[in-house]
C-alpha cells in the first residue's frame, strides 16, 4: 500500500510519501518528541522516537505498526499512545482522501491495526542495534513475516528466477 521493495530498497509510492510527510510533521504537533529513526515498508512502519521531558527510563520507544485508526487530540505533554493515535488518525484520513481523489488502492477494513508494538530502548548499544534493524529492514523483505507473499508461500524467492 505504501510502495514496494526494489533491489532491497523501499521505493515509496504517493501513499508512502504521504505517510512519511505526516510522520515527519509530528514534532510540530507534539513538541515533546524527537524522531530518531524510521522506515516505511510496503505495508507497515518501524520507528524510534524519543519523548523529551520525561524520566530517562522509557524515553526511547520503538514502534512497529501494520496497516489495519486513531484519535487526533494532542496532549500538552503527549505520551506514546497519544502520538501514535494522532499519526494513525491523520494518515488514515489522508489515505482515504487519496483513494477518493487519486485512485489509491482502497484498504480492507482499517488502514492500521488496532494496537502497536512498543519496546523501551534502555541503552546506546540497544539503540544502535535497533537503528540498524530498521535501516536494513527493506533488505530483509523477502523473509519478513509482514510480507504477504512470504505469508502465503514461505521463503520461495526461487520462483522468481527466470524459467521457473
Amino acid at each position: 500500500m505504501f510502495g514496494k521493495i526494489v533491489n532491497q530498497e523501499m521505493v515509496l509510492n504517493n501513499a508512502g510519501s504521504m505517510i512519511t510527510n505526516i510522520w515527519n510533521e509530528l514534532p510540530q504537533r507534539f513538541p515533546n518528541i524527537e524522531l530518531i529513526e524510521n522506515v516505511i515498508m510496503p505495508n507497515h512502519i518501524h520507528v524510534v522516537i524519543a519523548i523529551v521531558g520525561v524520566p530517562l527510563v522509557g524515553t526511547l520507544k520503538t514502534v512497529c505498526d501494520s496497516p489495519k485508526r486513531a484519535d487526533t487530540r494532542p496532549a500538552p505533554t503527549a505520551g506514546l499512545g497519544d502520538i501514535i493515535s494522532a499519526f494513525k488518525s491523520i494518515s488514515t484520513h489522508e489515505y482515504i482522501k487519496g483513494v477518493k481523489q487519486h485512485g489509491w488502492t482502497p484498504f480492507p477494513g482499517k488502514l492500521w491495526q488496532r494496537n502497536y508494538y512498543e519496546h523501551i530502548v534502555r541503552n546506546e548499544k540497544e539503540l544502535t542495534r535497533i537503528r540498524e534493524y530498521i535501516r536494513n529492514n527493506p533488505a530483509q523483505w523477502d523473509t519478513d513475516k509482514d510480507n504477504p507473499f512470504t505469508q502465503a508461500f514461505g521463503n520461495r524467492s526461487d520462483i522468481f528466477m527466470e524459467g521457473k
